[in-house]
């Protein structure tokens, strides 16, 4: 009903397999190997919880979008994007204090570019993971005609 407090929980489970890492799991999920990365005294070739971290931004931005598209009933041809992360020392802590995401989004003809431009500025207001983050999220996007197919 509207104006009922909304709640969701999320779950995962982690079993250390040795050396710093690990299987993590979610009920009904594939599992998935993580690692500390190297720069941390880790491992190459798996997934770190920084990049988990980068990858859930640029997710969220991409599913939030997508959804409002959806919504507005715009007609889309492609999404593609890429993110990274910056963390770095402050305060005598080291934390991420940027994401930049760079999305590439084609739309089938010319006079949805402008619309589906302005979309991006409120993927912001309903995106669950930008709105938890305190580090600064940048979406920078470029929309352009694509011929479908």
């Amino acid at each position: 009903m509207k104006g009922e407090p909304m709640e969701h929980r999320y779950r995962t489970s982690i079993t250390w397999t040795g050396a710093r890492k690990g299987v993590l799991s979610s009920p009904g999920k594939p599992e998935w190997p993580v690692a500390c990365g190297p720069e941390f005294g880790g491992h190459e070739g798996y997934w770190t919880p920084e990049d988990i971290f980068v990858a859930a931004i640029e997710h969220c931005t991409m599913s939030t979008f997508l959804w409002l598209a959806e919504r507005r009933r715009l007609p889309l041809v492609s999404y593609r994007s890429e993110a990274e992360g910056l963390a770095t020392m402050s305060g005598g802590a080291l934390r991420f204090t940027l994401v930049r995401v760079r999305a590439r989004v084609g739309v089938p003809d010319a006079a949805t570019v402008e619309r589906v431009d302005r979309l991006f500025d409120e993927v912001r207001d309903y995106c669950l993971v930008l709105k938890s983050v305190t580090c600064e999220v940048v979406v920078e996007r470029e929309v352009v005609v694509e011929p479908p197919g």
